[in-house]
């Protein structure tokens, strides 16, 4: 007899794959349903199956051995039921036409009634049978054969039971997903506006969706630019330019975050961060000045590395002034945190009078840090638009609290001196 097989054979099988239960271990629900329907057709075997492209493979039985769990799809009478749409019902095997060459029939174990019910899913596939078989021709009144639909339903519905779990487990890792995939974002914008902003300022913005500007009576102001920059853009091409005033401004970050500064802003070839803002600091004014000298240190031993090459120096202006400022956020789509006030322009003119490789300081940053560090008196400079301002070209630590020969690292001492270690 030639192989039945569903008219659309490709997507009953996808449609078996979403159930997820070919393989699987024996279930009560589904022995009981294969016990009940053997009892009620009073049948020596009952069989829940599902079918494959190449088996029939037994989900349950009743009355066979427990190591028989499959055969080839093409020997059996199921093959022809999942193709059906309503039951089959043959009391003889042997006198049924399409049947009794079917090779469960001629050969072992010579079946001779069967009696199936298709399993249906709800696209309206047929995924298996439920069925009762004997080995002597037999009827069943009509009450059993219906008894064999209803239990043919109550598979199914344990089936149909099994891939709605299968896909709430889908949903639920694709929801844990999505979460983990939104916390990770969430994180990602956090890092990025604490990357932006102060943290402080960032949690403030976070909780109210706005900042209110702060009077900060006592912070320290760092200015500072490169010199002659107009005639590196004119002997550099663009991306290398940027990749080396990147690189200065990256290590400035590194040197202002390792002194408790805040960056605040770069325009062009000018840096400016600051300390005692947002959070008040008491050492603010030494704070800002050990970066100072560092930040020179720093373009110093690259410049005998330029040299090297021939290169062009990086001629760094430094400028430093102490006194009270307003900060706050600037924006609505691009948040800027930023300062004003008189102590910040004075510490620009500082830079603009500073000469290069110098760091240069007013006098109220000198009133701070005179103990620690050695600086030069200028004395009284006129700068445009503000006046005489006194100055000093602060040079390094003092020998005495230095941890090194250049007066760049405070030692112990300088911190127990400063009051603020």
């Amino acid at each position: 007899m030639q192989e039945a097989s569903s008219v659309n054979e490709t997507e009953r099988l996808a449609a078996l794959a979403l159930y997820q239960v070919l393989d699987t271990p024996p279930e009560f629900a589904f022995d009981a349903v294969t016990e009940l329907a053997a009892e009620i057709c009073s049948c020596p075997v009952a069989i829940v199956s599902l079918i494959d492209e190449r088996r029939q493979w037994f989900k349950s039985k009743y009355g066979l051995p427990a190591d028989f769990t499959e055969c080839p799809r093409e020997i059996t009478v199921c093959n022809s039921t999942v193709c059906s749409n309503d039951l089959v019902y043959v009391p003889d095997l042997t006198a049924h036409e399409r049947f009794k060459h079917v090779g469960v029939v001629t050969g072992e174990p010579h079946l001779r009634f069967y009696c199936g019910m298709p399993l249906i899913s709800r696209e309206g596939y047929g995924l298996g049978t439920l069925c009762v078989v004997a080995f002597e021709p037999r009827e069943l009144r009509p009450s059993q054969r219906e008894a064999v639909r209803r239990l043919a339903q109550q598979a199914m519905a344990l089936l149909e039971l099994r891939r709605q779990l299968l896909e709430r487990n889908a949903l639920l890792t694709e929801l844990a997903h999505a979460k983990a995939a939104a916390e990770e974002a969430r994180d990602q914008s956090e890092r990025l506006l604490r990357n932006i902003l102060p943290e402080p300022v960032a949690r403030e913005l976070q909780r109210h969706g706005k900042v209110e500007p702060r009077f900060h009576e006592a912070t320290t102001i760092l200015f500072a630019d490169f010199k002659k920059f107009t005639l590196l853009t004119e002997s550099l091409d663009p991306a290398r330019l940027i990749d080396q005033l990147d690189q200065n401004f990256g290590r400035f970050d590194e040197i202002a975050v390792a002194n408790r500064l805040e960056t605040i802003k770069t325009i062009g070839d000018a840096y400016l961060c600051a300390g005692g803002l947002p959070v008040p600091s008491r050492s603010h004014a030494i704070d800002t000045c050990l970066a100072a000298v560092q930040m020179q240190a720093y373009i110093q031993s690259a410049n005998r590395q330029r040299e090297k090459f021939r290169l062009a120096p990086w001629e760094l202006r430094i400028g430093i002034n102490s006194g009270p400022v307003i900060a706050g956020i600037v924006g609505h789509r691009r948040f800027t945190y930023d300062i004003w006030g008189n102590a910040v322009n004075v510490a620009q003119r500082l830079e603009e009078a500073c000469e290069p490789g110098r760091v240069n300081i007013s006098a109220s940053t000198f009133h701070h840090v005179s103990r620690l560090f050695e600086a030069e008196a200028r004395g009284s400079v006129g700068v445009k638009h503000i006046g005489a301002i006194d100055m000093y070209f602060l040079n390094r630590i003092r020998p005495e609290f230095s941890a090194d020969a250049e007066g760049c690292t405070p030692n112990a001492e300088f911190w127990r001196a400063s009051g603020a270690g």
